[in-house]
């Protein structure tokens, strides 16, 4: 089930999504549980990333500016540990792992995360 109050954009994230937008089309994040770059969502053209019964959407982010929603989603794995957390996507300085499409722009996604309700 999708919840967009579970999941925010900082301005900057956002003013990063409509750059991408106009680059690569409709878009979508992942955010895995992987080891190395378990912070970093990865953010796809929407439908590149293959989600399955494994994957939970948890929001469908309204970006202004982007006719179409982004859709947010975590491994049902990660989802169990964090499903007590609001995520907040923002965007720091510095190439992250891994083929999420800002890596050629020398920054990456990153979240935080709070309590729920916090």
């Amino acid at each position: 089930m999708s919840d967009s109050s579970r999941v925010e954009l900082t301005e900057a994230a956002a003013e990063l999504v409509r750059r991408l937008r106009t680059d690569h089309g409709p878009l979508m994040f992942h955010q895995s549980g992987g080891c190395c770059d378990g912070s970093a969502p990865m953010c796809y053209p929407r439908g590149e990333f293959r989600t399955g019964g494994s994957d939970v959407l948890l929001a469908e982010l309204r970006v202004p500016g982007v006719p179409e929603g982004v859709g947010f989603w975590m491994s049902a794995a990660q989802y169990e540990l964090w499903s007590h957390t609001r995520l907040v996507v923002d965007v720091v300085e510095g190439r992250g792992s891994g083929f999420s499409l800002e890596a050629p722009e020398g920054v990456r996604f990153l979240i935080r995360s709070y309590l729920a309700g916090g």
